[in-house]
């Protein structure tokens, strides 16, 4: 673009941060969005009309609809700042210092989370693994990297990422619970003791994560100082099969994508036969 304006503080990670996103499973960067890009994205997001009806309603509504969050995928709708997202500079030297130089963009995500919501259990996401018709096993082991963004952040005990580092290194279990997790069963295989690490972030922070590694989020207390927290992801996946998410590319994007961008939309999407051998 002409007018390109930085998304991020910086475009680049550092090499202790790639170290640690092998060693943990994850990168969390605090407050990485400049000034311009959070007002931005903060502004597209709650202009979007659907967004404005869910907030314009009381706690009081929600809980009798049993509606405490908002939730689109995919997200297409996207202004300026929302799209820059998706090949900004620091976006693309992460995928490539972890994934390296084959990977897709695969789908995104759109939440608002109001007072009142449930946790969200710690799980791992990676849409082969436990699929009636896996494509392959060796699609199970490749890199699906989930950006959570953070608009206006998150206090612990307030539907805060709670991470469990080391844990990318546990091979998938269907039937794993918190409780066998961080038993001490798993941490020779993790090469570390597992324990949960509950995150609080500021506004404008980003966490970019294997989904491989265990993560949840906590409850939204309905005392909660903040009234509703947004949450937007992008997720890419290494070159391969669709995953069960893979979204259809808009023909728009398409049409507006220089080369390099292209390259992350130009793969299969996900139908139901997608994994039917």
């Amino acid at each position: 673009m002409a007018d390109e304006k930085s998304v991020f503080r910086f475009d680049a990670p550092l090499s202790e941060d790639i170290d640690g996103f092998h060693r943990d499973g994850y990168i969390a960067y605090p407050g990485v969005l400049t000034d311009e890009a959070l007002e931005g994205l903060t502004g597209e997001i709650l202009n979007l009309e659907p967004v404005r009806d869910f907030i314009n309603l009381s706690d009081v509504e929600r809980q009798k609809m049993g509606r405490p969050s908002y939730f689109v995928r995919p997200w297409n709708d996207r202004g300026y700042w929302g799209d820059r997202l998706i090949d900004a500079p620091l976006v693309t030297a992460l995928l490539q210092a972890t994934v390296g130089p084959d990977y897709h963009f695969c789908h995104s995500a759109l939440r608002i989370t109001a007072r009142g919501a449930n946790p969200i259990r710690l799980h791992q996401d990676h849409h082969h693994w436990f699929h009636e018709y896996p494509v392959n096993f060796a699609e199970r082991e490749k890199y699906y990297i989930q950006i959570l963004y953070y608009p206006n952040g998150f206090r612990k005990g307030d539907h805060n990422l709670i991470v469990v580092p080391g844990s990318h290194k546990v091979s998938p279990k269907k039937e794993m619970t918190r409780e066998m997790l961080l038993s001490g069963k798993y941490d020779k295989e993790a090469s570390r003791e597992l324990k949960e690490k509950h995150l609080e972030v500021p506004p404008g922070s980003m966490v970019y994560i294997n989904a491989r590694m265990y993560h949840g989020v906590e409850a939204k207390p309905l005392y909660s100082p903040q009234a509703y927290r947004i949450f937007n992801i992008d997720i890419f996946k290494e070159a391969g099969p669709p995953h069960r998410y893979t979204q259809e590319i808009p023909p728009q994007w398409i049409s507006a994508a220089s080369p390099e961008r292209k390259k992350l939309f130009e793969r299969e999407h996900y139908t139901e036969k997608s994994w039917i051998p």
